[in-house]
C-alpha cells in the first residue's frame, strides 16, 4: 500500500521540485538589489572606458574579486562632482560627511553569490582567458548591475565541458565588447559563434585550458 501511495505522489513531487529548481527566484537570474550609491557601470566602464581591474584589483591574483575601498572612488571624486547628492554615502565613509559613519565601509549589496559549499576562483578563470562578461554579462552597459546567469551547477559544468566558445585572447579579457574579426583575416566569412569556436580550440591548447568536471573541482 505504501509503495502505491509513493508512486502516486512521486510525479507531483518531481514536477514541483523541477518547477522550483527552474524558477528565476531560485536561480537568482535578474536579481538586482538596490545599492547605497547609484554607481553606473555603463557610465564608468562603457562611456569612460575604465578597466574592470582598476576597482576589482584582485581578480588576476586572488580567488575573490575585491570590492573597491572608499579611497579608490575618491581618487577621482575628490575632484569630480565632489558635492553631488548622489555621493553622500561616499563622503560619509571617507570622513567628510556624517562623522558617525567616518571610516566605515560603504554597505554595498552583493549581486552575485554562490553557496558557501561552492569553491570558485576568479584568478583561475581570468588567467585562463575567460572574460568577466561570460559570468556577469555586459556590465559595461548596465546602469544598475543585475545577475544575468543562473550560476547553477549545470551552467558551470556546460562551460567546463566545452570551454572553447568562452575563451578569448588574454589581453581582451576585460574588453567586454570584444568579438573575433569576421570581416578579414583567418575568420573572414565565418559567423561570430563559428569564429569563437575555432579560435577557442587554439586558445585552449595555447593556454593549457583543461577544466575539471569532477565533484572536487567546486566542492572541496
Amino acid at each position: 500500500m505504501g509503495l502505491v501511495v509513493c508512486l502516486l505522489i512521486l510525479p507531483f513531487y518531481a514536477a514541483a521540485f523541477i518547477g522550483y529548481a527552474l524558477d528565476p527566484v531560485t536561480l537568482n537570474s535578474n536579481y538586482q538589489p538596490k545599492q547605497p550609491i547609484a554607481y553606473s557601470h555603463a557610465q564608468h566602464v562603457g562611456e569612460l572606458g575604465m578597466d574592470c581591474r582598476y576597482c576589482h584589483n584582485t581578480v588576476e591574483h586572488a580567488g575573490f574579486a575585491a570590492v573597491p575601498p572608499t579611497e579608490t572612488c575618491m581618487n577621482c571624486h575628490k575632484a569630480i562632482r565632489p558635492n553631488s547628492d548622489k555621493l553622500q554615502a561616499l563622503r560619509d565613509s571617507y570622513g567628510t560627511g556624517d562623522p558617525a559613519l567616518a571610516g566605515k565601509p560603504i554597505p554595498w549589496n552583493r549581486v552575485h553569490m554562490l553557496p558557501d559549499y561552492v569553491y570558485f576562483n576568479h584568478a583561475a578563470h581570468v588567467n585562463a582567458s575567460v572574460s568577466c562578461v561570460e559570468c556577469h554579462g555586459n556590465i559595461n552597459r548596465m546602469d544598475n548591475v543585475f545577475q544575468t546567469q543562473p550560476l547553477n551547477m549545470a551552467w558551470c559544468l556546460q562551460c567546463h565541458r566545452e570551454p572553447e566558445s568562452k575563451l578569448r585572447p588574454l589581453d581582451q579579457v576585460t574588453n567586454l565588447e570584444w568579438q573575433p574579426d569576421v570581416i578579414s583575416g583567418t575568420y573572414a566569412d565565418m559567423t561570430i559563434p563559428q569564429a569563437r569556436a575555432e579560435l577557442g580550440k587554439k586558445l585552449k591548447e595555447q593556454y593549457h585550458v583543461n577544466p575539471n568536471t569532477d565533484c572536487v573541482t567546486c566542492h572541496r
